[in-house]
């Protein structure tokens, strides 16, 4: 299971971050074509946020759907998997969102 990797660094960048700070809110994007289970992170996210900075902190996580560009016809298309192809029958794409893993902000209490 990588997501208890994934969540020990998420937390161990927002702690960083915080520098010293407790934090109230991490949001996380994490893209649906990423290959991680988000409920696993959910999960774990508690447990390792225990006795750090984000003990009792709130986790958001925002699911990105996938979408990727025909480079045959230009079309921009949804991919609910990694081998959609597009309308027009292509497997050749580029891909735009969906295998995104990123700590999109940080929350902090204020300085005292």
């Amino acid at each position: 299971m990588h997501e208890l990797g994934i969540t020990r660094n998420v937390v161990a960048i927002a702690s960083e971050a915080a520098r010293g700070r407790r934090v109230l809110r991490v949001t996380l994007e994490v893209g649906k074509l990423a290959g991680v289970m988000t409920e696993a992170i959910r999960f774990c996210f508690d447990t390792v946020a225990q006795g750090t900075a984000l003990d009792g902190a709130e986790l958001e996580i925002r699911e990105i759907d996938g979408r990727a560009r025909c480079l045959s016809c230009g079309a921009v298309f949804a991919t609910p998997t990694l081998y959609t192809p597009c309308g027009c029958g292509s497997r050749a794409s580029e891909r735009l969102a969906g295998e995104e893993l990123n700590i999109k902000s940080i929350e902090l209490e204020e300085a005292a």
